[in-house]
């Protein structure tokens, strides 16, 4: 049998069901629809909570010997690997103090910021119940109970 057209002018009279068969590619999208998903992931975005994961840690001051820097131990309660118990897990961090006004045993949290130097990327911030509390307990007279003693009547 002989053909006097060549074989794929034959094939491109043929009409396919679907555009995808042999190799041709999905459409791609259109500027409408990326601005369309670009909208909805803004708008998820928006609602969605931040998350604030070991951005700042509360712990006590265990060395405020060098200039502007304060290691700070913090205590947090973990399970056991094998046993399952809750035990204490305690770490230090180095945190940044400009103005060296930590002493030790001091509370003090520690919100993350952009690295300082090698092993500092904690600022050390004064918690704002504890440091009053203090001083407002030291100062205050002991009350009296306002109940008669026996020896008085």
């Amino acid at each position: 049998m002989l053909l006097t057209t060549p074989p794929i002018l034959q094939f491109k009279s043929l009409s396919l069901a679907s555009p995808f068969l042999h190799g041709a590619t999905a459409p791609t999208p259109t500027s409408s629809t990326r601005q369309l998903f670009c909208r909805r992931r803004a708008a998820f975005l928006r609602r969605a909570p931040v998350i604030k994961a070991m951005r700042s840690l509360q712990g006590r001051v265990v060395c405020a010997t060098n200039d502007k820097t304060v290691a700070v131990e913090v205590v947090r309660l973990a399970p056991h690997p094998k046993y399952k118990r809750r035990v204490r897990m305690k770490k230090k961090y180095q945190a940044h103090d400009p103005l060296n006004q930590f002493q030790v045993g001091d509370i003090v949290q520690l919100e993350k910021g952009r690295p300082i130097s090698k092993t500092k990327t904690f600022w050390a911030v004064p918690v704002p119940g504890r440091a009053g509390a203090k001083a407002v307990e030291e100062a205050a007279p002991p009350q009296e109970l306002g109940i008669p003693l026996e020896s008085e009547s």
